[in-house]
C-alpha cells in the first residue's frame, strides 16, 4: 500500500463482503456491520457480481473468515480472552464479537486505520468498549512493541487472525511476524491464508492467478510471497510452531458449502490455502 493512503485491497475485501450479504443467501459469514459501514456509496452491479470468478473471491474471502472465526471460539471456548487481527482493514468482528470477556486488538496502518473511523463515524457505528485500536508504521516499531504498549497481556495466550495480507509480505516481514507471535505463551495460535506458489498451478488457474496478480499491481499492492504446504510447514516449525493444520478449499466447500441450492463454492484448486498453528 502506499504510504499514507488507506488500503485499496481492504476496501475491494470490504465490498465483497458486503455483496456477500446481499447475493449469496444464506450468507456463509452473517455480517449485519458490511453494508453500513460501506454507507450510501455502495452499489451491487449484479451482473458483474454473478461472474463465476467473482463469486470465487466472493466465497474464498466468507470462508477465509468464517473458518478463522469458528477456530477463535473453538479457543475462547478453553480460556482465550484475546484477540488480535492483524491488517485488519475494514474488518467487523469487533462488532458482531458474542464474547463479552474476548478483547479485540485491531492492528494496522494509522492510515488505514483512520479512514475506517471516519467510514464509523459516517455510518454512525459506534466503537466497541472491548476494541483497542493498535495504530502500526512497521517502519518504526516492531509488532510486539506495538502490542505491548496497546495492553496485549504477553504472558496470557491470544489468538491471531491474519487475512488477506501475507501475500503482499516480504519474506522477512512474514518471519519476524510468526516470530513475534511464537514468542507468546504455549496455546497461542494464528490462522491466516496465503497463495500457492504461481509454478504449482495449472495452465487454468495460472492464467486466473496471473491476471489477479497484475490487478493488484496495478492497485500498487503487489503480490510478493508464495509457499508450498510443505515450504510453509517447514517455515512455521523453524518459528516454534508445534502444532499446525492446512486446509484447502475441498476441506472448505465440504464444511460451508455443501448442500447450497444456489452453487457457490470455491473452485479447485482454489484461490489459496488457510493454515492454522499453535506455538
Amino acid at each position: 500500500m502506499e504510504t499514507g493512503r488507506p488500503s485499496k485491497t481492504a476496501l475491494r475485501v470490504a465490498i465483497r463482503r458486503a455483496t456477500h450479504q446481499v447475493l449469496d443467501q444464506p450468507p456463509i459469514l452473517a455480517d449485519p456491520i458490511a453494508v453500513p459501514l460501506l454507507g450510501a456509496a455502495f452499489a451491487v452491479d449484479c451482473e458483474r457480481e454473478m461472474h463465476p470468478v467473482a463469486r470465487s473471491f466472493r466465497a474464498f474471502m466468507a470462508a477465509r473468515s468464517r473458518y478463522t472465526e469458528d477456530r477463535l471460539a473453538e479457543t475462547v471456548a478453553t480460556g482465550t480472552a484475546q484477540y488480535v487481527v492483524l491488517g485488519a482493514g475494514l474488518d467487523t468482528f469487533a462488532w458482531r464479537n458474542p464474547f463479552s470477556s474476548l478483547r479485540v486488538f485491531e492492528v494496522d496502518f494509522p492510515a488505514t486505520q483512520e479512514w475506517k473511523r471516519s467510514l464509523l463515524a459516517s455510518a454512525g457505528i459506534e466503537l466497541p468498549s472491548n476494541l483497542t485500536f493498535v495504530p502500526l508504521d512497521f517502519e518504526h516499531k516492531v509488532l510486539a512493541e506495538g502490542l505491548l504498549e496497546a495492553g496485549l497481556d504477553p504472558q496470557a495466550v491470544a489468538f491471531f487472525g491474519w487475512l488477506g495480507v501475507v501475500p503482499y509480505l516480504t519474506l522477512d516481514a512474514f518471519r519476524s511476524t510468526l516470530a513475534a507471535i511464537a514468542a507468546l505463551p504455549a496455546g497461542t495460535a494464528v490462522a491466516f491464508d496465503y497463495a500457492l506458489s504461481p509454478d504449482t498451478l495449472s495452465p487454468g488457474r495460472r492464467r486466473f492467478f496471473d491476471a489477479l496478480a497484475a490487478r493488484v499491481a496495478a492497485a500498487g499492492e503487489p503480490f510478493k510471497l508464495f509457499f508450498t504446504p510443505e515450504q510453509l510447514a517447514d517455515e512455521l516449525s523453524a518459528a516454534g510452531f508445534h502444532r499446525i493444520e492446512q486446509i484447502d478449499s475441498e476441506k472448505l466447500n465440504g464444511r460451508y458449502f455443501r448442500g447450497r441450492g444456489d452453487g457457490l463454492e470455491l473452485p479447485s484448486p482454489g484461490l489459496g490455502m488457510i493454515a492454522v498453528a499453535w506455538v
